[in-house]
């Protein structure tokens, strides 16, 4: 990797930290350009034009060219790396896996931990308000799956950790800022502590 990454990215979240925490874990240096989405700066005329017209981050910048979306980002950093398994039913169950935190995971947890940390749920709307409960349901339904899964397992594909680990690491570690006991899934639990053991592990604060 010669060319200048630079990932465009809202540090606090989940998506963003995933690839910052690819990264590292594979020691691969990346420049780091912030945005604040709270005040819109990922939906500015410039933005739209030059970097992602989806209006959204993270968005791996590789030289000239832009990779939106975060687990695409993470398989481009991880491309030929021991976090994607070689064997081929392996390598379709940990995208199984980045599939599902994206449809099933993530719009749950995180958008309860940003609508209750950044928003605050005093000042949601109607509609998210009337939305809240379902996704809580669905968050705790998320974490009880993969405290099933994880039972009796170390990792979530195969012997050893993969971007499925990495990926949903990101928002389960951080649930319980929104309101997620984590205590309530102990598979779990001990799940995170293993990856936040990883060599070159950094915190999603770094």
């Amino acid at each position: 990797m010669t060319e200048t990454i630079r990932l465009h990215e809202y540090a606090p979240s989940g998506n963003c930290y995933k690839i910052r925490l690819t990264a590292a874990l594979l020691g691969v240096p990346i420049e780091r350009r912030h945005y604040d989405i709270v005040t819109g700066e990922t939906r500015t005329p410039d933005f739209l034009a030059h970097v992602n017209a989806n209006g959204r981050i993270p968005v791996l910048q590789l030289g000239d060219r832009f990779l939106p979306e975060s687990n695409a980002a993470c398989l481009w950093l991880a491309h030929g790396s021991p976090l994607i398994p070689t064997d081929r039913f392996d390598q379709a169950d940990m995208m199984r896996w980045l599939f599902w935190e994206q449809y099933n995971h993530e719009p749950n947890i995180a958008t309860v931990r940003y609508w209750r940390t950044v928003v605050g749920e005093a000042a949601l709307d109607d509609l998210q308000k009337a939305l809240l409960p379902g996704k809580v349901a669905a968050g705790k339904a998320a974490l009880a799956l993969m405290d099933d899964h994880l039972r009796g397992r170390r990792w979530l594909v195969g012997e050893g950790p993969t971007l499925a680990d990495i990926c949903l690491y990101a928002y389960t570690h951080v649930a319980g800022e929104g309101g997620f006991n984590l205590a309530d899934y102990p598979s779990v639990a001990s799940w995170l502590g293993r990856v936040a053991r990883l060599p070159g592990h950094i915190a999603i604060t770094d």
